[in-house]
């Protein structure tokens, strides 16, 4: 099987960003990730054009959700827009024919019930239309996210699955964020897999910080702190599309890199 790799770029012009890096795939934003505007495409001729020229390109689309978005929070102002901004995402993803959508799972307070969180995202689920699929992405750091520890992500499978439209809920795997919340990368696809049941992506990322720190620092393939090992393995383990989530001037490297270990 050929796994598509590629990078996360600006959406200004993708398919430009995929051929300076002869990449089959790219991820990028519609919009600022930290506002709450509502989603656009910045490609000329807008999402029709993108989404014409990425077919004829073979170039396979993925939109990444604002980093704003909170679906589990209790809180109205921040749960309400977030369903809002995700729809909206959603939607205008599908009209530039992507992949999906990667969204990060999210988290409640000190003083939530976590069930509140699991709960919330099931009424999400519920409340979508999900013109496109949705990868949830486990997250770094965080004692009440709904994504960071496994046993946390069991939690929330279980309360997704009785949800219609679950079917088009996907996981995304960032190996960062496993590696930043003290999840080992050996074995990590089999142990997600037993709860997920599906890897959708895969967010090829070395780590600026030690194992277990909570800190979402991504750094080029081999400068970090995650085992490399163990990373091949997660890459070539899951069989699915991998995106480097890493600084720009390192993408050919890093790409360089995959393309060695799914050939090996």
């Amino acid at each position: 099987m050929t796994v598509r790799i590629g990078a996360h770029v600006d959406q200004a012009d993708p398919l430009a960003e995929a051929a300076s890096r002869d990449a089959d795939l790219v991820q990028f934003f519609l919009g600022d990730p930290q506002s709450w505007k509502k989603p656009s495409v910045a490609y000329p001729g807008g999402a029709g054009a993108l989404r014409e020229h990425a077919d004829a390109a073979g170039v396979h689309l993925y939109v990444h959700a604002p980093y704003v978005i909170n679906v589990a929070s209790t809180n109205n102002r921040i749960r309400i827009p977030s369903r809002k901004l995700l729809q909206q995402t959603l939607s205008l993803a599908a009209e530039i024919g992507a992949q999906g959508v990667v969204v990060h799972g999210g988290h409640v307070t000190a003083d939530d019930d976590p069930a509140a969180g699991l709960d919330n995202w099931r009424k999400c689920v519920e409340g979508l239309d999900l013109a496109v699929p949705m990868f949830i992405e486990n997250t770094a750091g965080g004692t009440h996210a709904m994504a960071r520890q496994l046993s946390r992500l069991e939690q929330l499978w279980d309360a997704l699955s009785s949800a219609t439209g679950f079917e088009e809920v996907g996981f995304c795997l960032d190996t960062c964020h496993a590696h930043a919340a003290g999840e080992q990368l050996a074995g990590l696809v089999d142990r997600v897999v037993a709860i997920t049941g599906r890897i959708d992506l895969v967010h090829a990322n070395d780590s600026r910080d030690a194992f277990g720190s909570g800190a979402d620092r991504h750094t080029t393939l081999g400068r970090g702190q995650v085992d490399p090992e163990g990373l091949a393995e997660v890459v070539r383990s899951a069989g699915a599309p991998v995106v480097v989530e890493t600084p720009g001037e390192g993408h050919l490297a890093d790409l360089a890199w995959l393309r060695r270990v799914l050939a090996g």
